[in-house]
C-alpha cells in the first residue's frame, strides 16, 4: 500500500514538473523567434491591432525576485474585447471571475521565448461552461482563429 501511495506521489509530481510541450488539457505552446520581452510586446501590439484591450500583465519572475527567489521570465497578458465581454457579463455576473482571455509568454530552461494558450474548446469548456454558459461550434471555431493569429503574430 506504501509502495502504491508512493508512486502515485511521483507520478502526480512528475507531471507538476514537466515541460509545457508535454502538457495537454487545452493547451498549445509555441516557441517564439523574439526574446520574451519582444515578444510580450508583440502580442500586446496583435491584441490591440484587432481592436481588442489589453488589460495588463503579471509579471510571475518579478514577484518571484521580490521573495527571494529565482524564476525564468513568465509573464501572463490579460486581454479582452469589451464589446463582447460587458454583454456577457451583464448576463452572466459570474464570468467576471474568470474574464478576461490571457495568455503565458515564458522563457525555457535554454533561454527561449515561449508562448502557451488556452485552445477554443477548453476556453468553451473550460470557462464557460462553468458559468452556464454555451459556446456553440462556430464560436470555439472563431476563437481558437482568433488566439492562433494572435500568437503567430507574436511568435513569428
Amino acid at each position: 500500500m506504501r509502495r502504491a501511495a508512493l508512486a502515485l506521489a511521483a507520478i502526480v509530481l512528475g507531471g507538476l514538473f514537466a515541460p509545457a510541450f508535454a502538457q495537454s488539457g487545452g493547451l498549445v505552446t509555441r516557441p517564439a523567434s523574439q526574446p520574451v520581452r519582444e515578444t510580450v510586446l508583440r502580442f500586446t501590439e496583435a491584441v490591440r491591432a484587432e481592436g481588442w484591450v489589453v488589460f495588463g500583465e503579471i509579471d510571475h519572475a518579478a514577484a518571484a525576485r521580490d521573495a527571494g527567489m529565482p524564476l525564468r521570465a513568465r509573464t501572463v497578458i490579460l486581454f479582452g474585447n469589451p464589446k463582447a465581454g460587458t454583454p456577457a457579463m451583464r448576463g452572466v455576473p459570474t464570468l467576471a471571475l474568470d474574464l478576461p482571455m490571457r495568455v503565458l509568454v515564458w522563457e525555457d530552461d535554454t533561454g527561449r521565448a515561449m508562448v502557451t494558450r488556452s485552445t477554443g474548446d477548453d476556453t468553451a469548456e473550460r470557462v464557460f461552461a462553468r458559468h452556464g454558459v454555451t459556446v456553440p461550434p462556430e464560436g470555439r471555431a472563431g476563437t481558437e482563429q482568433l488566439l492562433d493569429r494572435l500568437v503567430r503574430k507574436a511568435t513569428d
